[in-house]
């Protein structure tokens, strides 16, 4: 068993997983559809006026809904990697150390790859 997790661990991580993966599912319906409107509506109504208040506004829209799916899509892929990792037994593995991930930061944080000293150390570099 994966990082020395007890089963009633891996239940609930699992559980977790897959509920924020129905979650973004919904998600990438949702934002899928509103980007279907706005390519149906660009298709209808005349092009934009720059100096229109609202058409600035409706491209800023359409930009956000857009890189709002691409990371719901991205959300979903660290998802199924995570459930991927839990049935091949390495889930709870640091990607850097080798180490074990607290059960508490799988809990909080149930796509991580890393332990809390690796994710730290990380930043700390980032940060320079």
């Amino acid at each position: 068993m994966g990082a020395g997790m007890s089963d009633e661990d891996r239940g609930a991580i699992k559980e977790l997983l897959t509920a924020e993966r129905e979650s973004t599912l919904a998600q990438i319906a949702a934002l899928s559809r509103d980007v279907e409107e706005f390519v149906e509506t660009s298709e209808t109504d005349p092009p934009e006026d720059e100096h229109d208040p609202e058409g600035a506004s409706i491209a800023w829209e359409r930009m956000q809904t857009t890189a709002l799916l691409e990371n719901a899509r991205a959300h979903l892929a660290e998802l199924d990697d995570a459930l991927a990792r839990l049935e091949r037994d390495d889930f709870g593995v640091c990607s850097r150390c080798g180490g074990t991930i607290a059960i508490e930061r799988l809990m909080a944080l149930p796509t991580t790859r890393t332990c809390v000293t690796c994710a730290a150390a990380a930043e700390h570099r980032a940060l320079r």
